[in-house]
Parts: structure tokens; sequence; C-alpha cells
């Protein structure tokens, strides 16, 4: 391969990699963004009738942003999976052969980040399902007993006794989604710091392969801690031994 083409080779690879990280970013940001929009419509789905009665324009509203949300979604996690592809016919090119192992981790790596965005988003939007089928079950269920209530006009105990249980029910689910909420926020942020512990691990070994004398150095540091650790919990278990033996004399 003459100069020119691994010159044109190398800048093709490095645009690729480029594509992918602001393709990378940008799915980053909309899953957030995503996951908060779910969660906010499970959050308005637990608040009272009047407000369940309100939601039509609100709701149908905030329906279309997760639509329109969900579609975007699909589109940058199709586009970042053919860049990928495009990635791995490159590392089969002849002439690269050199580089391949190379090559290979930072194809991997960005394979690894496709497989987690792409899971996290089917994740959040099956949770979304759900919610918003149970919310479409209990506004049912609310409408059918305000309908009933308004037809009969009776308000003996058998009714009030229903509406309690009802409404024990809506605490109920108030509490489990409030749970998934949580839940749901604690993954963001476990992911995020998954994400920063990646980065750094890579950024040590790149170093660490690029340098070997800082190798060599940490290498050093750990086999000296490893032995002053043994050094003073050796002196700890001596102290601790003469003090017993004074105590017990």
């Amino acid at each position: 391969m003459s100069t020119t083409n691994m010159a044109t080779s190398s800048n093709y690879w490095e645009d690729l990699r480029k594509q992918a990280r602001q393709v990378e970013n940008e799915l980053d940001l909309k899953l957030v963004s995503f996951s908060k929009l779910c969660t906010s419509y499970s959050s308005s789905s637990n608040r009272d009738q009047r407000t369940r009665e309100s939601r039509s324009d609100s709701g149908s509203s905030q329906d279309k942003m997760l639509v329109a949300m969900t579609t975007e979604l699909e589109q940058l996690l199709a586009s970042l999976t053919v860049i990928n592809d495009k990635m791995a016919e490159y590392t089969n090119t002849p002439g690269v052969s050199s580089h391949n192992a190379a090559l290979m981790h930072t194809l991997q790596r960005h394979r690894d980040i496709l497989q987690d965005y792409t899971h996290e988003f089917h994740k959040t939007k099956s949770n979304f399902f759900s919610l918003q089928e149970r919310e479409d079950l209990l506004g049912s269920v609310h409408r059918d007993i305000e309908s009933y209530k308004s037809s009969s006009g009776v308000n003996n105990r058998k009714t009030e006794l229903f509406l309690k249980e009802h409404e024990h029910l809506r605490n109920s689910d108030r509490l489990i989604d409030n749970a998934i909420s949580i839940a749901m926020a604690t993954k963001e942020n476990i992911t995020f710091q998954r994400g920063m512990l990646k980065s750094i691990q890579t950024r040590v070994t790149t170093l660490a392969n690029r340098f070997p004398a800082i190798n060599g150095l940490i290498q050093k540091i750990n086999l000296r801690k490893r032995r002053d650790s043994l050094i003073l919990g050796g002196v700890i278990g001596v102290c601790t031994i003469l003090l017993l033996l004074y105590t017990f004399h």
C-alpha cells in the first residue's frame, strides 16, 4: 500500500471514529431525555381524577413527543450500527493487518457502547409501554366507577368500600411508580459512572502501553504498597499478641 493510500485509509478510519463518537454522544443525551420524559409521564399519571380528566391535551402532546423521540433514537441506533459495520469492513481491508489488533480493540469498544445503548433504549421503552398500559387500565376502571355512580346515584356502604379499595390500589401504584423512577435514576448514574471508569481505564492502559517506563513504575509502586501492607500487618499482629499477653498476665 502506497503512502498516499495509507494516509487516505487512515483519514477514512478517523472520520468513522469521529462519526461514531458524535452519534454516541447524541445518543447518550437523547437517552437521558427519553428516560426523564418517561418518568415525567409516569408521575403525571399518578395525579387525581381532575388532573386525569384535563390530561387529554397535555397527554396527547406528551405522547407525540415520546413517539418522536422513540423514532429519533431508533434512527440514531441504526446510524451507529451502519458506522460500526463500515469500521468492521475497514479492519478487513488488505494492508491494515499491521494495525489490526488496535483497530479491533477500538471497534469492539464501539460495539459494546452500541449494545449498551440499544439495551437501555429497549428497556426504557418497555417500561414506558408497561406504565402506559397500566394507566389506561386504571383510567378505564375509574371511568367505569364514575359512570356507575352517576347513573345509579347510590352512595351505599358497598360503593364506599369499593372506592376505598380502589384508592388503596392507586396508592400502591403510586409507590411502585416512585420506586421505578428511583431505580431508573440510579441506573442512569451507574451507567454514567461506568462510562467514566471505562474511559479512565482505557487511557491508563494506553499510557502504560505507550510508555513502558510508566508501566514499570506503576508495578514497582504496587509491589512497594503490597510490601508495606504486609509489614504493617505484621507489626499490628505482633503488637496485638503482646497486648493480649500483657492483659492476661
